[in-house]
């Protein structure tokens, strides 16, 4: 393998292929990922050592590829977003020059893919969740690290991942997800997985800090997808098959009722917020349609992350999301004191309910 993927040697090929997704050039993007991983490719007339030798480090270098090049590219696109600096158009183009990208290591080292495999797993994304690249990424370097791979992409209704996973008799599913409204979705799949005596492995930020709500929901946990191969390698305890659980056995909070009823009433809360906010935050008297439909969807995403809060019985995860909604409005030129009417509404709409109270004081604190 020459210089072009020794040790710190990704930095520049990292602004480079920044600069190739950020004006929308996907043959520069994959031109630059083919031609790192060129100088790793396995010689065919090599002997079965000398090939062998050559095949591992052709996986090694796609390996790197995908976690030092794209996943990095990809992450700085998302701040990009959330700083306002590109728009959503372009976040999604950049995103699909990404995948592009993973797909040519894909191709590039099927030459490197001559050992049987260790076993089969199944990837996917939790119903809901449109972020598939991080589970993308996360397949392939299962399959680089020797596991066959059934990738199934995004929003994954949980009866459709565990049919497949009964078809392909998989050893171990590993789920993804970045969004954390999507947690109670994300516990029942865990459920039915496990209820088939299958393992699962939980990834992506919608589990939390050192993926607290992964094991929560009685979950492996990885922090990234080398992590992830690490576990399997070490072949995570195969739960015995059982009946499958209602929520309140893994999270006995849920008895208070709390979530469900915030969950259960969300159209009421959200209606009612909105004409407090107009009543407290009088510029809003002047929006569009437009900029009136996407405070009604801040509200709704406010009110979700709350019931979520609940659920996991977390008050960092509904103030974090608000800290980070203050962020994004404030990129945006809109005062984050918007949304302190939001939440002096549903606090006083919930203020009969403890757990819900003290998660929406935090927040407006």
């Amino acid at each position: 393998m020459t210089d072009t993927m020794s040790p710190n040697s990704l930095a520049e090929p990292r602004e480079q292929l920044w600069r190739a997704v950020g004006d929308g050039d996907e043959t520069r993007a994959v031109t630059l990922v083919r031609r790192l991983l060129d100088t790793a490719e396995p010689e065919r007339t090599s002997s079965t050592t000398d090939g062998s030798a050559a095949a591992a480090q052709l996986r090694a270098a796609g390996e790197r590829v995908l976690l030092e090049l794209i996943a990095p590219t990809q992450e700085r696109i998302g701040l990009a977003w959330a700083a306002n600096d590109i728009t959503v158009a372009q976040e999604h183009a950049a995103t699909a020059i990404s995948e592009r990208c993973a797909a040519a290591v894909a191709d590039a080292t099927v030459p490197a893919l001559r050992d049987a495999p260790k076993g089969r797993v199944l990837v996917a994304c939790v119903d809901g969740e449109w972020h598939s690249l991080p589970a993308r990424l996360v397949g392939e370097v299962l399959r680089l690290r020797g596991w066959r791979v059934d990738y199934l992409g995004a929003q994954v209704p949980t009866e459709h991942l565990v049919a497949h996973m009964h078809h392909t008799r998989t050893q171990a599913v590993l789920l993804s997800s970045s969004i954390p409204t999507l947690l109670p979705g994300a516990h029942n799949a865990i459920n039915s997985c496990q209820a088939a005596g299958v393992p699962v492995l939980a990834g992506g930020r919608a589990f939390g800090p050192q993926g607290r709500y992964a094991r929560l929901m009685r979950a492996e946990w990885a922090e990234d997808a080398a992590g992830a191969a690490d576990l399997l390698d070490r072949n995570p305890a195969q739960p015995g098959a059982h009946a499958a659980r209602l929520p309140a056995v893994d999270l006995p909070h849920l008895d208070d009722q709390e979530y469900s009823m915030v969950h259960r009433t969300k159209p009421q809360l959200v209606k009612q917020a909105l004409a407090d906010v107009e009543t407290g935050f009088p510029e809003m008297r002047q929006y569009s349609a437009y900029q009136r439909e996407r405070t009604v969807e801040d509200i709704h995403h406010i009110v979700s992350y709350l019931a979520t809060a609940l659920y996991v019985d977390d008050p960092d995860l509904f103030t974090g999301f608000i800290t980070w909604t203050a962020d994004i409005l404030t990129a945006r030129g809109v005062p984050a004191r918007c949304l302190l009417p939001a939440l002096d509404s549903l606090l006083n709409q919930l203020k009969d309910f403890p757990r819900t109270s003290a998660i929406l004081t935090a927040a407006h604190g």
